[in-house]
């Protein structure tokens, strides 16, 4: 069966049309770039907005519902920076139940309670606390509680969240690798971890597997990497998805003498964090009896409003996030925010919570997207369905909201300058002045922005 190209274009004109206005015909412009022959037979949408004037100056099929790919990330981003604001910040808690007795034993459990943080842990955001210094921020917190001795579990508790890691429609070959990690109430590290090889010089020949980082207790990886030329690149994927320990990586990866290093989904992060925890817990001489385990539904664990509390962390704010999003095509941060927002305006956690407060927030500000089809927050899932015109309308709201519009507009990547599009545009005269999301999968392209 052979695929149709899709070809989705939101483009809204701010700063610029004023200096464009009479030399060009926009809708010509369209018109040329839709009968180009290199694009013969593709599905194209195309809406070309004056952001002060909201007049539609050029379009195609720009009602028609397509396969935005990562460009959907500005759908999410957006409504979570105007719903939550520039500066909110997700809460992880430190808490413990049962008593701490006069010797300093806790007769109880230890949790680490996640409160939907998409970077605990990061390692791509400055202000996010890494992974190492915050496993030591934990323990200074449990002995500063006076704790010598705990005599249950480390708990890593996910509840505030629920639904599946990810989507049923993501495709195998996605789910393993870093990009196809899921969302859960408590991530940590961006829900990744490395996987180095020691590059060999022989073409054809296995690399070697080096150990992750984090270490992930109790993971196999069955091995199948070759090595292909020295400039080949990563074409390695990690197979195995959410709580799937068992993963196989196949593939290629250049050869060399060095170690090179590709990225894969932590398959259980409420469960590695307790178990790292744990670990760092006993390496500062502080027994645990029990096990690093983790609690997903609401009715499992001890109510939280029982715990006794040891410490609470702060997260970066959402402003570095949707930047590092939109930025870096992050997909966990979209898929883990999407969830948050069903949290917090639908009082349910979940993918279709998110969606359907995403739905209301935009109605409420004249923007209907009852007809869209949105599988996840990232845009990795090709069930995903929305029209240029609406992905453009949802730019130019943003835009125009005072402070928080500007600071959305920051996030995205900048033409031959930053971010996915550093090194698209150089040398033309979109070169640091377009701003805009794209996106691509097998069949796909899409770019949403402004001029």
């Amino acid at each position: 069966m052979t695929m149709r190209y899709v070809l989705l274009f939101a483009v809204l004109l701010g700063n610029l049309l004023p200096s464009l206005s009479g030399q060009i015909s926009f809708q010509g412009a369209v018109d040329q770039l839709v009968n180009h022959r290199d694009i013969k037979g593709a599905d194209i949408s195309v809406s070309v907005i004056d952001v002060r004037g909201n007049q539609l100056l050029g379009a195609h099929r720009e009602k028609d519902l397509l396969i935005p790919a990562s460009s959907l990330k500005v759908l999410t981003t957006a409504s979570a920076l105007l719903t939550l604001g520039t500066n909110y910040r997700f809460r992880t808690y430190l808490k413990y139940s049962g008593y701490i007795d006069v010797d300093g034993v806790l007769h109880g459990d230890v949790y680490i309670v996640g409160g939907g943080d998409p970077c605990l842990a990061s390692d791509g955001i400055s202000a996010a606390m890494d992974l190492e210094p915050l496993l030591e921020f934990f323990q200074r917190a449990v002995r500063k509680a006076g704790i010598k001795r705990i005599t249950g579990n480390i708990i890593g508790d996910a509840r505030f969240l629920q639904g599946e890691p990810t989507p049923a429609d993501w495709h195998k070959s996605d789910v393993g690798n870093y990009y196809g990690a899921g969302a859960w109430g408590l991530n940590v590290h961006e829900n990744l971890f490395y996987l180095p090889f020691q590059q060999t010089a022989s073409i054809g020949a296995r690399p070697k597997i080096q150990e992750t980082y984090p270490v992930i207790p109790g993971m196999t990886i069955d091995n199948q990497v070759k090595s292909a030329g020295p400039k080949t690149g990563d074409n390695a994927y990690i197979y195995g998805g959410a709580y799937a320990f068992d993963r196989s990586v196949t593939g290629t990866i250049p050869s060399g003498s060095g170690t090179f290093t590709i990225k894969g989904s932590v398959p259980n992060p409420p469960l590695l964090i307790a178990q790292l925890f744990k670990q760092r817990l006993e390496d500062r001489k502080i027994p645990v009896d029990g096990e690093g385990t983790f609690i997903l539904k609401p009715y499992e664990g001890a109510s939280i409003s029982q715990l006794g509390h040891l410490f609470t962390l702060s997260s970066a704010p959402l402003e570095l996030m949707i930047q590092r999003a939109n930025q870096e095509s992050v997909n966990v941060i979209c898929e883990v925010l999407l969830k948050n927002l069903g949290k917090v305006e639908m009082e349910r956690g979940t993918r279709s919570g998110g969606v359907a407060a995403i739905q209301k927030f935009w109605k409420a500000r004249g923007l209907s997207l009852s007809n869209i089809t949105m599988v996840d927050g990232s845009g990795l899932s090709r069930g995903n369905k929305i029209s240029s015109y609406q992905l453009a309308q949802v730019i130019r709201k943003t835009s125009l909201a005072p402070k928080m519009g500007t600071d959305f507009l920051k996030s995205l990547p900048v033409a031959g300058q930053t971010g996915t599009l550093k090194n698209r545009m150089k040398g033309t005269p979109a070169e640091g002045r377009i701003l805009a999301k794209t996106g691509s999968m097998r069949g796909v392209q899409s770019i949403t922005g402004l001029a």
